[in-house]
């Protein structure tokens, strides 16, 4: 009877549905485990070799936790609204509805096939009406809510309403009352629309015009995370700074908490110190200095606010940097410096916040015209503009203190601005010091002070004099909740004259409205602004025309699984009492300062408002490395013909070709001494043949799928062999590179075809044994076969291919158990710590110790088959049942671990003669010095060393070794 891997696993996958084995449900006998994947987006590619390794370490876990007697929830969903959905319909040429649900079927079959322990029961899927309603629902209560700082935590909108009414702001500690306050009869004066736009600021949710990272090929805005170096991550756009009317979450509200939390959930250093970055909590002062400029009129008084974690180095300020956005930029440039200005701020509208901010190098800035007072000794100090100062980290101004900072040391050095030493000794005249323990001199009241003491000293004079006051200041700005595209949620938002009304929340779901085809809106506007049917109500107001961004479904789904079929609301608090936090939840760092953060924020929300009774909604976090690919790569030159021809050239990697004319069949062709270094052409590791040249058919059919950006479609593509330079030669491969695992690059590899060559459980087991799941591994398919020999070694345990069953009921020796209960032992404690590579040796170990004990029985087989189940279910579940056991081995204890097995009774030591090892001797643990004596002597090899000579002294040293001195 032969191990008939593909039988087996389609039968066994047959059964589990049918019989669903994997549904859950609430059982107050047993402890709960909640295990969770981040939940994949459904592109249409599906899935490749690296996205199960996060899925498989959960399935494992999840069978294992199950085995040791949890009720565990593991269940699985799509993040299917969205950009990458989007873009790939438009790419396709189809509506993402029908897009999204062909790729779920795709993604769903995959699955499947791999044999994961998913309740299907419980998927769900962000796009769907039935679930988006009530992502629109937390929505609408995030919309009618504001943040008390008195005793942090969100409260009723209604309520703040009602405090204005009879109180005003009096009381109130909120982010809006620091800029605006009135009383009772103020806010009674006020007409509806001012009134509705106040509390618009103080709304967690809110509508705000703000300063974006808008991308005109994508047609919409996109969050910080989303851009790199200046272009989208999803198809490399020009991305620009636009101002434009956004939604926001007020996710600084809730910094601190989120800052505190850290310490409570079991995340790593480096994940957490991301997101301490990300928030970025700093103390210092903000400080007032009054500016002026020729570009202001009498009476015209404008103050810059600065915030500064060194108020200190108030008296070493050289000069004032103001972020190109800054409000002040175009009030206080003076007529002289406009053009400069002007030109200046064009060339910052095309960088990213993070090139801004990365650029070292590269100086750049232009000054104002404009001087700040310094409101302690009334120097003038010049306002500069500079890209490296963001506006959206504290008042988007900083005090430039050259002797104290290198980026303004250098900043000063390269635009000739005088440098004030306030450090004394600690200040070379070439470089800046960042110290903290210098005794200040030039600095008026603070010289001779420590810097330790002078920053009190500043901060306590500012507030007396209110010219500043003591500040703690956050980096993280509020998160950007609008999108200006179609295949989202639509916000349950209406508009007239100016305001924002929110849904009854028994109109929900808000459905979006199908339509064949869709574009951009105009000026900036979604593509549901087209859709005026839909748009403009009979009341005449107006639907809001953006949707949410991806993130929206995504920071609360967790919760959802629990409670999937309710239509009452989004989880009873039954059921999330029960389920509660997630314990296990795996997926990519890539998620640490987006995701992560808004689910966290959510979920501190919903704990605000009592639906959930906890505040963090992951205990653990696991995060998979990335299971890379390599890429290959041959030469391009592009060049042209006298005709006016154009044409891409392709060479081998023996030669380079010659800039210059080049005579190919009679045409001369003139190549592009540029092109000659510069371009390459990716291609896929399967179209390369056995002597690793690139066929010509293949190469044609390359340059239709993928292009490069610099090739014209319609060119003319020659292809040769350096060597003879005749078209009907073939490049060989010019250059490999080990990278991310993408279909972009042409170097993935389909699970499927693992799964159909070898099965499942060879798959499942062979990503484990890669090696530890949180570092990145390349894929290399070249181990596979020894994996797939280990389980037709375990197979052959139990059936021999000629003669069959081979499995007995004898009862196991003690070398037999003791090689399980070392296995038991082993895999409990690995997979308990997510050490499945090494579990997966164990396994390997177990399995020819057991081979070599020639081991039949079932008394040992039968737990080894428990321990391996998570891993490889297929098989362990088609071996339990032909040992006669009923139901799922899933349902088995898992093995208890017994210590008195593994004991060891004696070991075995190295006998020397003379300081040389001539033997090996089994002796018992508690022998005496009088019984190893006796024993060593009478050896038969020692005999033979020793000859007639009698032992002069025999050394025993207990647990490690013997020696015969002669």
């Amino acid at each position: 009877m032969e191990y008939n891997f593909r039988a087996i696993e389609e039968n066994w996958q047959k059964t589990w549905k049918e019989n669903k084995v994997y549904q859950v449900k609430k059982d107050t006998g047993k402890p709960k485990c909640y295990v969770l994947d981040m939940f994949p987006y459904p592109s249409g590619s599906g899935l490749h070799v690296g996205h199960p390794l996060g899925y498989i370490a959960s399935d494992i876990y999840s069978r294992y936790k199950r085995l040791k007697g949890f009720n565990v929830l593991h269940p699985m969903g799509y993040d299917s609204f969205g950009l990458p959905a989007e873009q790939y319909a438009l790419e396709t040429g189809q509506h993402p509805a029908v897009t999204t649900e062909n790729n779920i079927n795709n993604f769903r079959a995959q699955l499947e096939k791999i044999g994961f322990c998913y309740d299907w029961s419980r998927e769900i899927r962000t796009s769907d009406p039935s679930y988006y309603k009530w992502t629109q629902s937390i929505f609408l209560d995030l919309f009618n809510s504001w943040y008390d700082r008195r005793i942090s935590k969100a409260r009723p909108i209604g309520e703040l309403e009602a405090t204005f009414e009879q109180e005003g702001t009096f009381g109130i500690a909120s982010f809006f009352t620091e800029k605006k306050s009135f009383d009772a009869i103020e806010w009674a004066a006020f007409s509806k629309k001012e009134q509705e736009d106040i509390l618009m600021d103080y709304r967690l949710s809110f509508s705000s015009y703000g300063e974006v990272n808008w991308c005109e090929a994508l047609g919409t805005v996109l969050a910080n995370d989303e851009v790199v170096n200046g272009f989208s991550e999803r198809g490399g756009f020009p991305v620009v700074k636009k101002k434009m009317r956004q939604w926001y979450l007020r996710i600084t509200e809730y910094a601190d908490r989120l800052l505190q939390g850290l310490d409570k959930i079991e995340f790593t250093d480096s994940l957490k110190e991301q997101q301490k970055n990300w928030i970025g909590k700093s103390t210092g002062a903000e400080i007032s200095f009054e500016v002026t400029s020729s570009a202001l009129t009498t009476g015209d008084k404008k103050v810059l606010t600065v915030y500064t974690t060194r108020p200190d180095t108030i008296f070493g300020v050289d000069f004032m940097v103001i972020a190109p956005e800054h409000e002040l930029v175009k009030q206080i440039t003076t007529e002289r410096q406009r053009t400069s200005i002007d030109d200046y701020l064009n060339y910052t509208k095309s960088r990213s916040d993070r090139e801004r901010m990365a650029e070292v190098k590269q100086i750049t800035g232009c000054f104002t015209g404009a001087f700040a007072i310094n409101p302690f000794d009334g120097r003038e100090i010049p306002v500069w503009i500079a890209e490296y100062v963001l506006i959206g980290y504290g008042t988007g101004a900083i005090m430039g203190v050259p002797c104290g900072d290198t980026r303004d040391f250098n900043f000063a050095r390269f635009f000739d601005l005088p440098v004030t030493n306030i450090i004394g000794k600690h200040f070379n005249g070439t470089e800046a010091n960042t110290t903290k323990e210098a005794i200040l001199e030039n600095s008026g009241f603070l010289t001779g002070t420590s810097m330790k003491e002078a920053t009190e000293l500043v901060v306590s004079k500012l507030e007396a004099t209110g010219m500043g006051k003591r500040k703690v200041n956050f980096r993280m700005r509020d998160a950007g909740f609008s999108r200006q595209r179609y295949w989202g949620e639509p916000f349950p938002i209406t508009w007239k004259d100016g305001s924002a009304r929110a849904l009854d929340k028994n109109e929900l779901p808000l459905e979006l409205p199908f339509v064949e085809e869709y574009g951009p809106g105009p000026e900036g506007e979604g593509p549901l602004a087209n859709i005026t049917e839909w748009t403009n109500l009979p009341d005449g107001s107006k639907r809001e025309t953006s949707t949410m961004p991806g993130y929206a479904g995504s920071s609360w789904y967790f919760l959802r699984y629990m409670d999937p079929h309710n239509n009452a609301e989004f989880c009873s608090r039954e059921a999330s009492d029960y389920w509660n936090q997630v314990d296990l939840y795996i997926g990519g760092t890539e998620h640490a300062v987006g995701h992560l953060l808004y689910s966290r924020m959510w979920t501190k929300f919903l704990f605000d408002t009592g639906r959930i009774s906890f505040d963090e909604p992951y205990k653990k976090l696991v995060n998979q490395g990335m299971i890379t690919g390599k890429s290959f790569f041959v030469e391009t030159y592009h060049a042209a013909s006298a005709d006016g021809r154009t044409a891409v050239l392709l060479s081998s990697a023996e030669k380079m070709l010659p800039v210059g004319p080049l005579d190919i069949n009679g045409t001369v062709w003139t190549i592009d001494a540029e092109s000659r270094q510069s371009s390459r052409l990716r291609y896929a590791h399967k179209y390369i043949d056995a002597v690793g040249r690139l066929a010509k058919s293949q190469i044609e059919k390359l340059f239709v799928e993928q292009p490069d950006q610099t090739i014209d479609l319609n060119s003319i593509i020659i292809y040769f062999n350096s060597k003879d330079l005749t078209e009907t030669g073939e490049p060989f491969l010019s250059g490999t590179v080990v990278e991310k695992m993408s279909k972009s690059k042409y170097n993935v590899e389909n699970p499927d075809d693992i799964v159909i060559n070898y099965g499942a459980d060879t798959f499942r087991m062979y990503e484990m044994f890669l090696g530890p799941i949180e570092m990145s591994k390349p894929w290399d398919t070249k181990g596979i076969e020894g994996v797939h020999r280990f389980l037709k070694k375990l197979w052959r345990l139990f059936f021999d291919e000629i003669t069959g069953k081979v499995w007995n009921e004898q009862k196991a020796i003690a070398a037999e158990l003791k090689v399980l209960h070392r296995c038991i032992r082993k895999i409990d404690d690995d997979t308990e710590k997510f050490s499945f590579n090494t579990a997966v040796s164990a396994f390997m170990v177990c399995i020819n110790e057991l081979t070599d004990l020639k081991c039949h029985k079932k008394e040992v087989l039968e737990k080894i088959l428990i321990l391996l189940a998570p891993y490889t279910p297929h098989i362990t579940e088609e071996l339990w049942h032909q040992l006669g056991n009923p139901g799922t081995i899933l349902d088995a204890p898992f093995p208890e671990f017994e210590e008195s097995h593994v004991i060891e009774s004696s070991k075995e030591y190295p006998v020397s003669v003379n300081g040389k090892v001539r033997t090996t001797i089994h002796i018992s643990l508690d022998a005496s010095q009088q019984d190893v004596e006796v024993i060593v002597q009478n050896n038969d090899t020692i005999k033979k060393w020793l000859g007639e000579a009698a032992p002069k002294k025999i050394i025993y040293v207990k647990n490690k070794m013997i020696n015969i001195v002669v």
